[in-house]
């Protein structure tokens, strides 16, 4: 098994993808035959409701999280809801599912976007290292979402 930090998760809802910010969270990668990952996030107990819906519809979840650094690419995962927990004035979310194979190149898909947008030279340079940093959501994705 290998572990990894977990920065950030945002969830495919309604179309719209939604980041539930993190107070901590670990992603394992168990290895196995299945290929199946755990991601575990501990989150404000405002989200508490949703997540224990979602688990008891077993409903499928298409998630993005990045992962060890903030600089790296989102990773794709559809994922259960395998647990919920308070604790203190927080809650902790178990998910368990599976890398999706096919992703994109955000650094590359960016670039492209940013030249698209008539950027050049040091004011490109600038623009490109700040997204991503911030990771702003690419209008080809958004596209997608809004279909």
């Amino acid at each position: 098994m290998k572990t990894f930090k977990m920065l950030s998760l945002g969830i495919l809802i309604e179309n719209r993808v939604q980041d539930f910010p993190l107070i901590d969270g670990i992603i394992i990668n168990q290895e196995n035959s299945h290929r199946m990952w755990i991601l575990e996030m501990f989150i404000d107990k405002k989200n508490q409701a949703i997540f224990e819906k979602w688990m008891a519809d077993e409903e499928l979840l298409e998630v993005k999280a990045v992962i060890s650094y903030p600089e790296n690419e989102p990773a794709a995962f559809r994922v259960a809801v395998k647990g919920v927990k308070l604790i203190g004035e927080n809650v902790s979310v178990l998910l368990k599912g599976r890398l999706k194979r096919a992703r994109a190149q955000y650094a590359e898909q960016l670039l492209q976007e940013l030249i698209g947008e008539g950027f050049e030279g040091d004011e490109l340079l600038q623009r490109f290292e700040s997204d991503m940093r911030s990771r702003p959501r690419l209008k080809k994705d958004q596209e997608k979402i809004e279909e």
